[in-house]
C-alpha cells in the first residue's frame, strides 16, 4: 500500500519536502518549480519525467494527476485579497494555483508550510475562511508552528505547518527531540552541529565548484555536484579574518574590538545580534538562510574556536590559528545542517545552490509530517481495497 501513496509537490524548490516524504514511501507523480536551477536539482534526485520547470499558472488542468497528497509552500503575499473583486490580482495567483491543484488532484490530504509568522497573518485567517466556506470546505485544518530541532534536525528553524484532511482529523506530529528532555519523557536530546558536520574536513581546498556540466531539461547546466564537491571556501580580506578571529562560539558582532567595527555596526548599539556570529558545536544551528556564506548576514562562522594570543591593543583574546577554523560554513556543511543526505545531487552555480539550500524545508521535519499522515492514508486505502474486494 505504501508505494501507492501518490504525491504532488508544488513550489517544490530543490526537493527538501520530497526527500522527507519519499523516505516514508510516498511516490512523487508531479513537481512544479519555477526556478530552473532548483527544479534541475529536484530532477537530478527524483527524475525529470514528472517535473515541470516553469510557471505553475501555465500548467493545464488536464495534466494535473490524481494524488493522495499535495504538499507545498506557496508565498504568503496576496492570500488576504482572495475575496476581492480583482480575481486577476497577481498577488493572489500562487495561492489560487495551489487551490486549483487541490481541486483537480482531489487529494485526501494537503500540507502547506510557510514562515512562522504566517500563522498570525491576515493571509492565514483567509486560509481558515476558505476551509470554512470556500474552496477548501471539504478539508478539516490543523496547524501549528513547529521547530525543526524538535524533530531531529540540527537547526532551530520554525515553520508554520498546516495539514488539511478530508479523511478525518490529522494532528500535527508530536516532538521527538527536546533541548533538555525530561527524565522518562521518551524524547531525545536535540541534534547538534557537531553531529552533522563534526567529521567534515575543517579546511576546504578550493573556492570553486568542479568544472562540470550536465544536460537537464534539454539545457547544459552546472553540475551535477555532490558531497565534498560543495565543500568550498571563500577568500575573505585580512580585515574580515581579523574580525572572525575575535568571535567565540555563540558570539557575534558585539565581541569585535571597537577598532574593527564597521560604522554601520558601531552606530547601532542594539539589534542584529547574530551577525558576524559563530555557531556552537553542541547546539543546533540558527536558521540557515540563502546567504549563509556571508557572515555579516547571520551566525554562520564555523564553530571551531579556541582562544589564542591576548591582544593588548584590543583587550581581547583572538583565536588560536592552529586549533580554530576562521571561516564561514561551506555549502556542503549548510546542506547537512538543512538535513539533506550527504550524497544529494546539486545543480547550479554557487549562488543558485546556496539559494536552494536556504529556501528548503529540512527533510527531517518533512519526514515527521509524512510519518504522521501515512497511517491515515494507508487506513483509508485498506478500507477502499476491502470495499472493492467485497464488490
Amino acid at each position: 500500500m505504501t508505494k501507492n501513496l501518490r504525491m504532488i509537490d508544488l513550489f517544490a524548490g530543490c526537493g527538501g519536502m520530497t526527500v522527507g516524504f519519499a523516505s516514508e514511501g510516498f511516490k512523487p507523480v508531479l513537481a512544479v518549480e519555477w526556478d530552473r536551477a532548483a527544479a534541475a536539482t529536484y530532477a537530478a534526485n527524483f527524475g525529470e519525467d514528472h517535473v515541470i520547470a516553469g510557471d505553475i499558472a501555465a500548467v493545464p488542468d488536464e495534466v494535473i494527476p490524481e494524488a493522495d497528497i499535495v504538499i507545498g509552500g506557496p508565498p504568503c503575499q496576496g492570500f488576504s485579497n482572495l475575496g476581492l473583486k480583482d480575481i486577476n490580482d497577481p498577488r493572489n495567483q500562487l495561492w489560487r494555483e495551489f487551490m486549483r491543484f487541490v481541486k483537480h488532484a482531489r487529494p485526501k490530504v494537503f500540507v502547506i508550510e510557510n514562515v512562522d509568522r504566517f500563522a498570525k497573518s491576515p493571509e492565514f485567517a483567509m486560509l481558515l475562511a476558505e476551509a470554512d466556506h470556500g474552496a477548501l470546505v471539504e478539508y478539516e485544518l490543523q496547524h501549528a508552528v513547529l521547530n525543526a530541532a524538535d524533530y531531529g534536525v540540527a537547526q532551530r528553524r520554525k515553520r508554520t505547518i498546516v495539514i488539511g484532511s478530508r479523511i478525518g482529523r490529522i494532528e500535527l506530529p508530536a516532538a521527538t527531540h527536546a533541548k533538555e528532555p525530561a527524565t522518562g519523557s521518551g524524547l531525545l536530546p536535540w541534534r547538534t552541529v557537531r553531529d552533522v558536520i563534526g567529521d567534515i574536513p575543517p579546511h576546504p581546498s578550493t573556492t570553486e565548484l568542479p568544472a562540470r556540466t550536465s544536460e537537464i531539461f534539454g539545457d547544459p547546466m552546472p553540475g551535477v555536484f555532490r558531497g565534498l564537491d560543495l565543500h568550498i571556501r571563500r577568500t575573505p580580506t585580512s580585515k574580515s579574518l581579523d574580525r572572525y578571529s575575535f568571535v567565540p562560539p555563540g558570539g557575534g558582532r558585539f565581541d569585535l574590538p571597537a577598532a574593527l567595527l564597521p560604522n554601520c555596526w558601531a552606530n547601532k548599539p542594539t539589534g542584529t545580534t547574530d551577525v558576524m556570529g559563530r555557531l556552537r558545536w553542541d547546539m543546533p544551528s540558527v536558521t540557515i538562510r540563502t546567504e549563509f556564506f556571508k557572515p555579516e548576514k547571520g551566525q554562520y562562522l564555523h564553530p571551531q574556536w579556541e582562544a589564542g594570543d591576548w591582544v593588548e591593543e584590543y583587550g581581547k583574546h583572538r583565536s588560536d590559528p592552529v586549533r580554530s577554523v576562521d571561516r564561514v560554513i561551506s555549502h556542503f556543511e549548510a546542506s547537512l545542517i538543512q538535513d539533506f543526505p550527504s550524497d544529494y545531487r546539486w545543480v547550479g552555480t554557487k549562488i543558485q545552490i546556496a539559494r536552494q539550500i536556504g529556501n528548503a524545508v529540512p527533510s527531517g521535519l518533512a519526514r515527521a509530517i509524512a510519518q504522521q499522515i501515512k497511517p491515515h492514508l494507508l487506513t483509508v486505502g485498506a478500507s477502499d481495497a476491502r470495499e472493492l474486494s467485497a464488490a
